[in-house]
């Protein structure tokens, strides 16, 4: 038995390779892992040994050889095969154990140079790989060091049968595939629009009990990019408390955690089924957490707390009140996380903010899932105070007003279509959301508000195609409206508003969530 054994990563390389050695496998090898081998005691050759060539330009061509590649393919059944490996002085690989250079790791690192991922981009490697797991059948390829031992204990015990060949054959082609996505995306992640073909590189968090139903099979995967720091959202947060995280508790905390972070002020959104429900700006983020809680007390039950400061004693106390699944935040006070752990089927995740506010939500691409295919699109991330106002009516909105219509501006993107948005002193105080007609929204709106609505703001996440929705705002009390406007019946929308003394912006932005 030979293998040629060369990996980036050489977590337990020592152990496989000796492993294989005493089971009287020539190990061969090259560059570090040549010498990472040899300093641990294990026998190992160059792979110039089998080629009878010498690594060239600095070690980029040491590997692609036909003395290599030759007895990595060669099919074991086929006697033409094995008559030419003869012919050609050519012995047959049976193992490949392979792992790639750190691009990924080295294009995250800040001022890298375009040099610099052009080295780290491994052409040998997954050539052998892709060889390898062609041929499975009679090759063994390993990717993953997580599968050394199983190997080792497979080959103690005889040999591999043909579906762990398979299985070990599928993992090595997706590393590759992940890889060269990586490469892609780096390449192309300062060209215009969107690419003519695209791939998705995704690794599995964890497993999750079961999806939406549980009649339904689900994990969690995480996107595996280089386009943007990766760490900071839901995907990446650690739990601190509580039982495992559902597929529908993930979808939820997304959608809060997504909420809270879209604005710079301290904020507290209570989300229900990926809507937020309460909502608040104030400096006390107790007090943010209170007028939340006001826009919606009986919905924000069983829902999902997410805060963009750190929770305080005060909070927690107050948080702990109401049943809640989930609270996240970029940070707990000692207090708080003692308080807030007395709730046992409470889960605490912890979320780190990213660094850079004005670029937390951009630069990533929304993938929407349809049979057969996906929508992609670029991100609705609209920075605070980028929004140019019109107003469209005699009465212009006062300071305060521009305040709330700001607030609430940014609150209804977050709100499934038709979305309608009340709001008064940087807190939501009703909405509705998904509703086919927008003026059953504004209905559902007023009626979670109640009497909050005398003196409040509304918001609309698309244009007014009639004047019904300034009707029934001015019927509550509604000073002032943001819409986007560009309805061919703008005119009988301001007129409405003009007769009822309410003032009306348009952004000329939508906010469609479907």
């Amino acid at each position: 038995m030979r293998a040629i054994v060369s990996v980036s990563n050489k977590t337990d390389l020592a152990d496989f390779a000796q492993g294989l050695s005493q089971l009287g496998c020539e190990v061969f090898s090259t560059g570090g892992t040549k010498k990472a081998l040899a300093e641990a005691g294990v026998p190992v050759k160059g792979v110039s040994e089998i080629t009878g060539f010498p690594e060239i330009l600095d070690g980029r061509v040491k590997t692609l050889h036909p003395a290599v590649h030759g007895g990595i393919l060669a099919k074991r059944n086929l006697p033409e095969h094995m008559v030419q490996l003869a012919e050609n002085n050519i012995k047959s690989i049976d193992l490949v154990a392979v792992n790639l250079y750190p691009f990924v790791q080295t294009v995250a690192k800040e001022n890298v140079t375009l040099d610099e991922a052009l080295e780290n981009i491994d052409i040998g490697g997954p050539t052998l790989i892709r060889a390898a797991a062609k041929n499975f059948p009679s090759v063994i390829v390993v990717v993953d060091p997580a599968d050394y031992q199983p190997v080792l204990e497979k080959l103690r015990g005889g040999d591999i049968d043909l579906t762990e060949r398979k299985r070990l054959a599928q993992k090595a082609f997706q590393h590759v595939a992940v890889y060269d996505t990586a490469i892609s995306q780096y390449l192309g992640r300062d060209m215009e629009g969107l690419p003519e073909e695209m791939t998705i590189a995704l690794k599995k968090r964890y497993g999750l009990r079961y999806g939406e139903n549980p009649h339904q099979q689900a994990a969690f995967y995480a996107e595996q990019s280089v386009e943007a720091k990766q760490d900071t959202g839901i995907t990446w947060a650690k739990q601190l408390w509580g039982k495992e995280l559902s597929f529908n508790n993930i979808q939820d905390a997304d959608a809060a955690w997504g909420v809270a972070i879209d604005f710079s002020a301290p904020t507290v959104a209570i989300i229900k089924h990926t809507n937020p429900c309460g909502l608040a700006n104030h400096d006390d983020i107790a007090e943010a957490y209170r007028r939340a809680l006001s826009g919606d007390p009986v919905a924000a039950f069983g829902g999902i707390v997410a805060s963009n400061r750190a929770i305080n004693t005060a909070a927690a106390q107050e948080i702990s009140q109401t049943f809640y699944e989930i609270v996240i935040a970029p940070e707990y006070e000692a207090q708080a996380l003692e308080i807030l752990k007395r709730k046992k089927d409470l889960r605490l995740l912890i979320a780190e903010l990213s660094p850079d506010y004005s670029t937390a939500l951009a630069g990533y691409l929304d993938f929407r899932k349809v049979r057969g295919g996906f929508l992609v699109q670029s991100s609705d991330s609209v920075p605070e105070g980028s929004v140019d106002l019109k107003v469209v009516t005699k009465r212009e909105p006062t300071k305060a007003e521009i305040e709330n219509l700001l607030f609430a501006w940014r609150v209804v993107k977050h709100v499934k279509s038709n979305a309608i948005v009340l709001a008064k002193d940087k807190t939501l105080l009703g909405m509705g959301a998904g509703q086919p007609s927008r003026i059953v929204s504004a209905q559902i709106a007023k009626e979670k508000a109640g009497e909050k609505t005398v003196g409040s703001v509304l918001a609309s996440d698309a244009m007014f195609p009639f004047p019904d929705v300034v009707e029934a705002a001015a019927v509550g009390g509604v000073t002032a409206i943001i819409q986007p406007g560009g309805s061919i019946r703008d005119e009988a929308s301001i007129k409405a508003a003009d007769e009822h003394n309410i003032a009306m912006v348009f952004t000329g932005v939508r906010h469609f969530r479907h």
